[in-house]
């Protein structure tokens, strides 16, 4: 999925519906879901920026969802919304202690669900700041896809870019290839590890005229990461 993708699980159509609606006048791209089913095949093939998700759901409920999604590697980093009609002090601290980043009852105003949004996003992307990753003169533009260093765009493919946003969002640890492979291609991906080395080649080639490419460190024997340090 792509920078600011808003995953909504909700059984309800009308309330997806306006949701959608609502997030795309925002300038966020939706998927929907209307169970805890069809959102795990989504987010196999990748993951969102954030998730919206319903108490309540036909066969897995959204707090046992919740709570598979905080056990995983894959979606552990994930922020989520909970959308339900509990509005007791009980469930509420029930939703967070599963792992919700914020909790939002029903009936909710669309302002509302517009500001939690944009306040879990800052708090879960503390790097990116009006859509803009920066480290040194290399900046990311993940509302553009556009990429440049010391002032000058950088020309790169759009694996290289999510490469290079995922990199950009988690400095500092270092990630094998399988796991670069369901964080940025998606779990559902049917592609060789090998395949991250030729990329990861080719991030550090668009990056090697501007002096960047030494950011994208290898750890022998482990995988890659993204470092200023030498």
């Amino acid at each position: 999925m792509t920078a600011n993708t808003i995953l909504i699980v909700e059984d309800e159509p009308a309330i997806r519906e306006m949701v959608t609606m609502t997030l795309e006048r925002g300038g966020y791209v939706v998927h929907q879901a209307a169970t805890a089913e069809e959102a795990e095949r989504l987010l196999a093939d990748g993951l969102p920026s954030l998730i919206l998700l319903d108490w309540m759901l036909p066969g897995m409920s959204g707090i046992e969802l919740a709570r598979r999604l905080r056990r995983d590697d894959y979606t552990r980093g994930t922020p989520i919304i909970m959308l339900t009609a509990r509005s007791e002090e009980d469930d509420r601290i029930r939703g967070l202690e599963v792992g919700a980043d914020d909790y939002i009852a029903k009936p909710f105003s669309t302002r509302e669900l517009q500001a939690r949004i944009k306040a879990v996003l800052r708090r879960s992307r503390p790097h990116d700041e009006d859509g803009v990753l920066a480290v040194d003169s290399l900046k990311v533009d993940t509302s553009s896809h556009r990429v440049s260093a010391n002032e000058q765009a950088v020309d790169m493919g759009p694996t290289e870019f999510r490469l290079l946003q995922f990199f950009m969002s988690h400095p500092e640890r270092v990630y094998s290839r399988s796991q670069l492979l369901d964080m940025v291609w998606g779990r559902g991906a049917y592609v060789e590890e090998r395949t991250v080395d030729v990329h990861i080649r080719r991030l550090r080639k668009a990056l090697e005229p501007t002096g960047h490419d030494a950011l994208i460190q290898t750890v022998r024997g482990a995988g890659y990461r993204f470092s200023q340090q030498v």
